[in-house]
């Protein structure tokens, strides 16, 4: 259960860290990739902010999530000169691929009977044999 303080938080940190990364794809010249953060929560002791990002198109997202790790450091310095007057310590950030997206769409196909295993059965995975 979230409290409403980690709630709060989530939200500042989650539009704070949109115009950041935003920002620096329209800084490095990166066109026809959106970065959108779906949710990110916090830890009751504040200490740890979970960040689950939706990227498009999703091909990317392996490596963008890599880059984006990978300077979490310099993007945490970003957020605390940003929220430095509302929070006094920002918490570490963990980043994840917010994948829901793909799995309701996956849903929805199968409900339209697209992706019927029945009538494609190279859809079911393999079991493999012990």
């Amino acid at each position: 259960m979230e409290t409403n303080r980690q709630r709060k938080i989530g939200n500042l940190l989650q539009k704070d860290l949109v115009d950041i990364l935003q920002g620096e794809v329209r800084k490095n010249g990166i066109s026809n990739l959106i970065i959108s953060i779906s949710k990110v929560s916090v830890t009751t002791d504040l200490s740890i902010a979970k960040v689950y990002l939706s990227i498009f198109p999703s091909e990317k997202s392996a490596d963008i999530l890599e880059g984006i790790r990978s300077n979490a450091p310099l993007i945490k310095h970003d957020l605390s000169q940003r929220v430095k007057s509302q929070l006094r310590k920002v918490p570490n950030l963990i980043f994840y691929v917010d994948d829901s997206l793909d799995k309701i769409e996956k849903i929805d196909k199968e409900l339209k009977g697209e992706n019927n295993p029945i009538t494609n059965p190279d859809l079911l995975e393999r079991r493999k044999k012990l």
